[in-house]
């Protein structure tokens, strides 16, 4: 299974201490982001999420000590077909009833390149956590404005996904692809190594 998300990050808060301290705020422009998916199948599977929560907030001005929290409501996946809809919201996939949250907290940001990131996180779904990374290209650098895209992969399995759909071959590797519009409301740029 191919799956592919495009993730929308609502708004980064910053406590007021941490202005004081010189700590950047980024907000995330929901209405030039989308929270996409692509499941590689016998018949395509693919739609949106239309209900999320994310923030990126930072520590200092070192871009390293960037925090990514994306919190999704699984039960608003859209694929543009009701089967394909409450077959992925049943307890066969998603298990909305007993687990209405996909989510991802970043644990580490390693910067791999000028523009690259790898970062790693807890990842949930179905209630299951497992370790995952995902590595980020930025655009926009040193604009205070700027796209961060980027991949997660990982095995349907090892959430506990073993099902599929009747008459529809799916693929155990998910792809997961995130799009973020992110625009610097205070605080000082983010330092890059270069």
């Amino acid at each position: 299974m191919r799956l592919t998300v495009i993730c929308v990050f609502v708004s980064a808060l910053i406590p007021s201490v941490s202005l004081a301290q010189g700590v950047p705020v980024f907000a995330i422009t929901p209405l030039e982001s989308s929270i996409k998916f692509d499941v590689q199948a016998s018949v395509p599977i693919n739609g949106t999420f239309d209900k999320w929560n994310a923030t990126l907030t930072f520590t200092s001005p070192e871009v390293t000590t960037g925090m990514l929290a994306v919190e999704i409501q699984a039960a608003t996946v859209d694929t543009g077909s009701g089967l394909k809809n409450s077959k992925l919201k049943s307890s066969d996939f998603f298990d909305v009833v007993r687990n209405p949250l996909i989510t991802f907290r970043s644990t580490k940001l390693l910067q791999t390149g000028p523009n690259t990131f790898e970062v790693d996180g807890n990842f949930t779904i179905r209630g299951v956590t497992r370790s995952e990374k995902l590595t980020l290209a930025v655009s926009g650098k040193g604009t205070g404005s700027g796209v961060i895209s980027g991949t997660l992969y990982f095995d349907r399995k090892d959430y506990g996904m073993n099902s599929g759909i009747p008459f529809i071959k799916i693929a155990n590797r998910v792809e997961v692809k995130v799009a973020l519009k992110a625009n610097r409301v205070s605080g000082p740029p983010i330092v890059f190594k270069q």
